[in-house]
């Protein structure tokens, strides 16, 4: 054989031997090819977020129908999640167990579905012991509140030391409340449901336990804010902003303090331990409108996690107004602008104020409509003081519907009072960030008032441009008590109230403001 009929020889046994060890390779990885293909009845069920689980109601075989619960778990924020199965059919793999951890897109197990589950009913009842004395006062042993302290502790610090800590705020938001009277309308009911929500093993904030349902049904709808609302305007007489509307600017002026707030909350993510996102800067900055209902509404709405936070904060500088307000009036007045009698207001006709609150709701409507839950259910609660003809509904607005939700309000923020929520960097931001939200909008109150006294020639106290935080009548009544220390006879009450009313408008339109852009 020649050397070029070698070489064609040699490359033909190569290209012959080439397409069978092809099909050789196929036929080995043809099985593993079928076997990783993924059953169109099996669905895996994997964790959004970083889960742990609370308590497992299901088991490795069992059978589940659609909507049943499956595990409930605690979310990385401190909120619960409760696990429903999305089909029916049989739990071929089920991993959770109480307090285990399972991190993003990790695999919780894989469900078979199966649209129709056969029970014979022919199995024998299963026989079950009677509990034996030491069982039963084991299991008693193991249902007491002090067991699980000491449980939980092992398992999670939240459920241990942070259930009593977090006894221990609630303790002492009940003490403000009732020794020192601050807000004690809302701080009384607030600290009992943090109580009540962390006693360990009575489930009240859980998933099935009451304050659950009072959280759902009233705050995260927004119900409880806008009846709120509704009792706060039957109780507002509107008469001294319209018989001096300038006054009207000093109440939108103050609400300055809400928007340099929320740039202060987004420049705190610098500091570790501290996220804050544009919606909960919102929701924090909303602190400075001094309006508890409003501050409640846009945080169930934008930042629920922060919810007990930041009403903490809202209704505690609400009591502390005459604490804080008085040193920033005195600091940016003189003696002599603080001495400044004001002219006696001119009277306000019924008509004027029964078209009011009417005209508000339009221009609401026009411009903001976001906004028009908390305008509508306000004017409408004043309108039925003005109007009038509807003596009881008013009545009932201003006691007894408040104080009824009030509680309810109360109990509800307490729910969301948790270890994992309250007790961290983002709580201790908060509260610094509310005070100086505070002192902000005083500020720019008694400085937009100073500005307004130069270019009118009626005169203008500028200690009444504090009144525009809408702390309702309490403003006031500390821009009246600071007056009269420098002047005796000069009594600003009914004027301060002209922007401490018009402050209420301002924070509920500052909260469309933010609703519609976020």
């Amino acid at each position: 054989m020649t050397k070029t009929g070698m070489l064609s020889y040699q490359r033909f046994s190569r290209l012959w031997f080439l397409p069978i060890s092809l099909w050789l390779l196929w036929l080995l990885v043809l099985p593993c090819v079928a076997s990783a293909q993924t059953d169109p009845n099996q669905v895996t069920i994997s964790a959004q977020g970083r889960l742990q689980v609370l308590e497992v109601r299901v088991k490795q075989g069992d059978n589940v129908v659609a909507g049943d619960v499956l595990a409930v778990m605690k979310q990385a924020d401190g909120g619960k999640l409760t696990l429903r199965a999305g089909a029916s059919g049989v739990l071929r793999e089920w991993k959770p167990s109480p307090y285990l951890y399972f991190e993003d897109k990790e695999s919780l197990g894989v469900l078979e579905i199966q649209p129709l589950l056969i029970d014979s009913g022919n199995a024998a009842p299963a026989i079950t012991k009677e509990p034996t004395l030491s069982g039963m006062l084991k299991e008693l042993r193991n249902s007491t509140g002090v067991t699980k302290i000491f449980q939980g502790q092992d398992l999670d610090w939240s459920e241990g030391i942070g259930r009593l800590l977090m006894i221990l705020i609630g303790t002492g938001l009940l003490y403000l409340g009732i020794n020192r009277k601050f807000e004690p309308l809302l701080l009384v009911p607030i600290g009992f449901g943090t109580i009540l929500t962390n006693i360990p093993g009575a489930g009240m904030g859980e998933p099935g336990g009451l304050l659950y349902y009072v959280y759902e049904m009233g705050i995260t709808t927004g119900i409880f804010p806008l009846l709120i609302f509704m009792g706060v305007g039957a109780m507002t007489d509107f008469g001294p902003m319209l018989a001096n509307p300038r006054t009207a600017l000093l109440g939108a002026a103050a609400q300055f303090g809400i928007f340099a707030t929320l740039l202060g909350a987004l420049a705190l993510n610098v500091i570790p331990g501290i996220d804050f996102s544009l919606r909960d800067a919102a929701s924090i900055g909303i602190i400075g409108g001094a309006d508890g209902p409003t501050a409640i509404f846009l945080s169930s709405q934008l930042s629920p996690r922060l919810l007990g936070s930041i009403a903490i904060a809202a209704y505690s500088y609400m009591a502390l107004v005459p604490l804080i307000q008085p040193p920033i009036m005195k600091l940016l007045t003189t003696k002599e602008e603080r001495r400044m009698v004001m002219k006696q207001l001119r009277y306000v006709s019924r008509r004027e104020k029964i078209l009011f609150p009417l005209l508000v709701l339009i221009l609401c409507a026009a411009l903001l409509p976001s906004a028009a839950p908390l305008i509508g259910m306000f004017m409408l609660g004043n309108l039925a003081r003005e109007c009038g003809v509807v003596d009881r509904l008013s009545d009932t607005m201003q006691n007894a519907l408040i104080n009824t939700v009030t509680i309810f309000l109360g109990l509800g923020v307490g729910s969301k009072l948790l270890a994992t929520r309250f007790l961290n960097l983002e709580t201790v931001g908060i509260l610094i960030l509310g005070m100086i939200a505070f002192g902000i909008g005083t500020a720019t109150g008694v400085l937009m008032a100073k500005l307004m006294n130069r270019l009118s020639e009626a005169p203008i106290n500028p200690l009444i441009g504090a009144a525009g935080v809408s702390a309702v009548p309490m403003a006031a009544r500390v821009v009246n008590q600071v007056g009269l220390q420098s002047n005796p006879q000069n009594h600003l009450l009914m004027h301060a109230m002209g922007p401490n009313v018009s402050g209420v408008i301002g924070s509920a339109v500052a909260a469309g403001v933010l609703l519609s852009m976020l």
